[in-house]
């Protein structure tokens, strides 16, 4: 793992709190040039310290009123990668954790109401070759959303 250094965490800290700040902002926040910012960003890309930049959505625009996780129980562990496959191909799946535990699996997915979460559900995640169980939890409040601390 490459050394990450103390204007890289700032610059981190800068920019984690507010993406679209332009690079003369944050330049001029931590004291150095727009070019070595855009240099130092890349870097970071690069070493895939930052994974990923772009716009979040409300789901609720967009008329999906309900967050559910759900607790996957393979019938078996080797096939974890197999079924991940196939919940891929369901868009309304927006995260997925390989997990120790209850489950095997632990995905978050957004549902427009009652009927379409039972869809997704009986329809398509329980009909997945090598899912044996699956629980699920719906979320009624989301107030913490955040990247981790960068000291």
């Amino acid at each position: 793992m490459e050394k990450i250094d103390q204007l890289d965490r700032k610059i981190l800290q800068i920019i984690t709190q507010n993406a679209r700040m332009p690079f003369k902002d944050v330049a001029e926040e931590c004291g150095v040039s727009r070019a070595a910012i855009h240099q130092r960003v890349q870097r970071l890309i690069d070493i895939e310290v930052i994974t990923g930049s772009g716009y979040m959505v409300n789901p609720k625009m967009l008329g999906f009123q309900m967050c559910a996780y759900i607790g996957i129980t393979l019938e078996r562990g080797s096939m974890y990668k197999e079924v991940v496959l196939e919940l891929e191909k369901i868009p309304e799946i927006v995260e997925s954790q390989y997990t120790l535990g209850n489950y095997t699996i632990l995905v978050k997915l957004y549902a427009k109401n009652d009927e379409h979460l039972m869809e997704l559900l009986n329809g398509k995640i329980q009909e997945i070759k090598g899912v044996a169980t699956t629980e699920t939890l719906t979320s009624l409040d989301q107030r913490i959303k955040r990247t981790i601390p960068i000291e």
